[in-house]
């Protein structure tokens, strides 16, 4: 678990897309447009998160319309599509808010977010992640990516802040 006190300092939240908010699962139509299915009760974690002060921010090596969409929803105000080596831009969102390490916290399910893991304090892997990812972890959660995952880690930084603010699943 997660020490509390190490949570409470959190004041950034990094979310990899695709395997974390929604179940990793690309759906194309006929015309080629991407369909992706999020959990509400993600959603609904990451609006008490913010609510609380701390800023989310999207980072996908995918583009789609349904991310912006999602997102705008959810009134994440920044997210970033196509990001091949997410380590660079994670060091220069980092650095534009003067946070330090400990502040930061990822959540990522796959190869692509190891360069998330080295910049933040804590890092979560979704249940379905990669063994390599789930043994970088501080923490793994319960659910899979897109079934809840999100959700819960959105619990365990509020709650290392005295907010109950939900039951556990």
């Amino acid at each position: 678990m997660i020490p509390r006190e190490k949570a409470k300092e959190i004041k950034l939240l990094i979310l990899d897309v695709d395997g974390v908010l929604t179940n990793g699962q690309i759906i194309l139509t006929e015309q080629g447009e991407e369909i992706k299915s999020f959990h509400a009760r993600d959603g609904y974690g990451l609006r008490k998160l913010m609510e609380e002060g701390i800023e989310v921010i999207l980072i996908s090596g995918r583009r789609s319309k349904a991310v912006d969409c999602r997102a705008r929803d959810l009134g994440i105000q920044e997210v970033h599509q196509g990001v091949a080596d997410k380590g660079p831009l994670c060091d220069e969102i980092i650095r534009q808010r003067g946070l330090k390490k400990d502040q930061v916290c990822c959540v990522g399910d796959d190869l692509p977010d190891l360069p998330l893991f080295e910049k933040a304090g804590i890092r979560f892997a979704v249940s379905d992640a990669s063994p390599v990812m789930k043994g970088l972890a501080d923490y793994v959660t319960r659910k899979k990516g897109g079934y809840g995952a999100v959700r819960e880690v959105c619990e365990i930084i509020l709650e290392s802040r005295g907010r109950n603010l939900f039951c556990r699943m």
